[in-house]
């Protein structure tokens, strides 16, 4: 196999001291992930790095980047020797990046961000070799861990950038030094660290510092903040591309029709009528992918043979996954459909899953009910400063509650949203997410259609892994119940 680093280059782009020669397959900085051949690196995050260097030798890694030699080690075994390991590895990223002729595509936005990033892992791969981020690696070592990993010989590279606070995404843009800068949406989400939705999109717009001269920066067409992003990309000197439903956007979605596990999408692409489906139901999905077909173009691939292949893209896990959980192993008819949001939830994406429940379609006459019903899990929306109370209280007047018939509450701010549903639709309401666990199996029934949806630090997702237990776990059948 060929090496993805040698030591030499290595200490070329680290600056930092080899204990001896060795060639490196792969990066990773948990021993949990580690392959054989993978280079250790010893970051100091909520535990020390270095901690581990022993186990991960043992486990088969080539070698470890280090500050300091850990104790225990044998004489001979392989080390990067560093001042600093988190400085090193975005050494390490700015060589990787500077070494590569690949097209490289930076991502942000408050929502729809991997999921974007994903598809367009998808559309790129059919047609040139692909190095995408893992899971959400769109932090401060995320996206240098990422751009560390890019192989020399790829053709493109799609890198997800976050944020929690204002100054974060400029300095990792610039790092990725992109071919494309795309924002999927601008949304209240972090409002703890923000002032205002414009300051959430001047933080967004810092993706442009990082934009090569000449580079294409894709638009969401449709959002408030719609023109302080066009005047913060034009100033960077950038091709302008818009997507979404407004007249203006040459990537423009004309209708989504939301079917039990499909998008139908009709679109206008640059003024030429499109017509594409994706395999999960989502308005959402269909907005994220016109956008990812934007960016595709902006790269030179065919957008046939992209929508072709959007038509087998799904959302990660987490992100409204769809699965079948069948309740009684000799029966199969005996199930309900679960959808898995429990990754993160602000306004924007609380009422995009909202829809996609409210578009699923139960199943009547098998379950105890003599009719299936729609219900949701909803649990707190965190990091939205002094109005997130009113937040939650403002989800029980979306348009999607009212098809909803049942709704259970997870955490302090969901009581608000509790406390304004109407009787007939106002289920349990827990302090924590735990405390529902013992209650699930009496919640649900054969036939229903589940949403879960909250954000990561309230802990929904141990309610998913809950409704999973119930019963077998498998993908929704195409076509549905």
């Amino acid at each position: 196999m060929t090496p993805l680093w040698t030591s030499d280059d290595l200490v070329r782009a680290t600056g930092g001291t080899a204990s001896r020669p060795f060639d490196i397959t792969g990066i990773t900085i948990d021993t949990r992930d580690l392959a054989p051949g993978d280079l250790f690196v010893a970051l100091k995050d909520q535990r020390d790095g270095h901690d581990f260097v022993a186990r991960a030798l043992q486990a088969g890694a080539a070698a470890a980047l280090v500050s300091r030699r850990p104790d225990g080690l044998p004489p001979e075994a392989a080390l990067l020797m560093v001042p600093d390991v988190q400085a090193a590895l975005e050494a390490m990223a700015r060589f990787a990046r500077a070494r590569s002729r690949a097209k490289v595509v930076g991502i942000t936005g408050s929502v729809g961000k991997t999921s974007t990033k994903e598809m367009l892992r998808a559309i790129l791969s059919g047609q040139g070799r692909t190095h995408a981020a893992e899971k959400s690696f769109n932090n401060h070592w995320g996206v240098p861990l990422t751009l560390a990993r890019l192989p020399p010989d790829a053709e493109f590279a799609v890198i997800e950038i976050g944020m929690n606070h204002p100054g974060e995404i400029a300095p990792l843009a610039r790092m990725a030094d992109l071919d494309v800068a795309m924002i999927t949406t601008v949304a209240p989400a972090h409002l703890e660290a923000f002032a205002s939705l414009d300051d959430i999109a001047r933080e967004k717009a810092a993706i442009f510092d990082g934009l090569r001269p000449g580079g294409t920066a894709v638009l969401n067409a449709d959002i408030a903040t719609t023109a302080l992003l066009t005047a913060a990309a034009q100033a960077a000197g950038a091709q302008l591309r818009y997507f979404g439903a407004s007249a203006n956007a040459e990537y423009r979605l004309l209708s989504a029709q939301l079917a039990q596990n499909a998008t139908v999408v009709r679109a206008e692409v640059n003024h030429r009528p499109m017509l594409f489906k994706i395999a999960s139901p989502g308005r959402h999905f269909a907005m994220n992918a016109l956008g990812a077909l934007a960016v595709a173009d902006a790269l030179g691939a065919d957008l046939g043979i992209a929508a072709t292949d959007l038509g087998q893209w799904q959302p990660p896990q987490g992100r409204g996954t769809a699965e079948r959980i069948t309740l009684d192993i000799v029966d199969d008819h005996l199930h309900f459909d679960l959808i898995d949001d429990a990754f993160n939830a602000n306004p924007a994406s609380m009422a995009a899953a909202l829809e996609v429940l409210a578009a699923a379609v139960p199943k009547d006459g098998i379950g105890r009910h003599a009719a299936g019903r729609r219900i949701a899990i909803l649990g707190d929306m965190l990091e939205l400063g002094p109005t997130e109370v009113d937040l939650h209280r403002a989800i029980a007047r979306y348009p999607a509650i009212a098809v909803i018939q049942t709704i259970h509450c997870v955490g302090p701010l969901s009581r608000s949203l509790w406390e304004c549903l109407p009787d007939t639709q106002r289920g349990e309401w827990v302090e924590q997410a735990q405390d529902l666990l013992p209650r699930l199996r009496s919640l649900v029934d054969a036939g229903d259609v589940v949403l879960v949806k909250g954000s990561k630090g309230i802990k929904v997702s141990t309610l998913v892994d809950g409704l999973r237990k119930l019963g077998h776990s498998a993908p929704v059948p195409q076509g549905g119940a």
